[in-house]
């Protein structure tokens, strides 16, 4: 007797992630937890240069800045409560120095261009398709950093208009890597301050435009651009609020888990296995809180732990543990 239904999902054949990989994730914050599962098992990866981006303009207008060289000036910025930001921007980036903030700006757009041309794969998460356009400047923003919402107007992406920027988007990254494999998802996470109907149009406009991206798409070839079922998992497979945190809106550490381990499945390697299995072992190491530190056993135990690190370091140098 089955108690729930299984979405069934099959290794991607060919260019999977391995731990000479490099992954660019950008998005929403569900970006950011499977992020933190690529950092736990240390594969060489990068996640939201410009903190996170919840809609697909907001990730369009960052690859667009970067890979078409474009810089960051002082009418890009905005000053409210004390400090200067970036519309474009998370406020993590935000900052009290006017000419620190472009730097730091400006400096991230160059990383950021380096990054998307070595990327071997890149992880797209969307989490909205609700926008907020800034009434000064007619811009559709990533952030609205607390100012006024009476200079802002709430809109509704269409799925002609996610279309169009998933098509900008991927042609951009084109023109500088034509190698890597793009990988879409919809964050699971779910966006109820817009309202119930409101998130469930919100989602539906994603999900639509994403396939008939997919489908009519011919600036990559097809076997690279590819669509992973983050939302659906959530939706059909863990379909009870035990796989939500107490805010009832985000996926507990229990359905992170388990979605990374469908994307283990599905994008990596399994000949990286015994590497990942090793780099657990160090982690959890790490963690170990000896009853008596001064004991041999546990003398004996951090030299152990020693060698797997250097074992690690050694044939993947982009590994280090704090």
């Amino acid at each position: 007797m089955n108690f729930y239904t299984k979405i069934p999902l099959s290794p991607i054949p060919n260019n999977q992630i391995d731990y000479k990989s490099k992954v660019v994730l950008l998005g929403s914050c569900f970006a950011e937890n499977i992020a933190k599962k690529f950092e736990y098992y240390k594969f060489n990866h990068v996640v939201n240069p410009f903190g996170i981006l919840f809609h697909p303009i907001a990730i369009e207008t960052l690859i667009k800045k970067a890979l078409t060289d474009q810089s960051y000036t002082e009418k890009d910025l905005v000053f409210n409560n004390d400090k200067y930001h970036c519309l474009n921007a998370h406020s993590s980036l935000s900052n009290t120095s006017k000419s620190e903030l472009i730097l730091s700006l400006n400096s991230i757009l160059q990383t950021t261009k380096q990054d998307v041309k070595e990327a071997s794969h890149i992880v797209i998460t969307l989490g909205t398709a609700w926008v907020y356009r800034f009434l000064n400047t007619q811009q559709v923003v990533a952030n609205c950093h607390k100012i006024s919402q009476k200079q802002f107007k709430k809109e509704l992406l269409s799925t002609v208009q996610i279309e169009r920027s998933l098509q900008s988007l991927v042609s951009l990254i084109s023109l500088v890597n034509k190698n890597a494999r793009i990988i879409f998802t919809v964050s699971p996470v779910r966006h109820i301050k817009d309202g119930f109907v409101e998130n469930a149009r919100s989602k539906a406009n994603l999900l639509t435009a994403i396939h008939d991206f997919l489908d009519k798409s011919v600036v990559l070839k097809k076997e690279q651009l590819h669509y992973f079922p983050s939302y659906e998992l959530m939706m059909d497979e863990l379909r009870d609020y035990r796989f939500y945190n107490q805010d009832m809106l985000h996926p507990s550490d229990l359905a992170i888990d388990y979605i990374w381990q469908r994307f283990l499945n599905v994008w990596v390697d399994p000949k990286t296995q015994p590497t990942l299995q090793l780099v657990e072992d160090v982690q959890k190491g790490i963690a170990h809180k000896p009853f008596d530190p001064s004991s041999s056993a546990h003398v004996n135990f951090l030299k152990q732990l020693e060698l797997k690190k250097n074992q690690l370091t050694t044939l993947y140098p982009h590994i280090t543990f704090s």
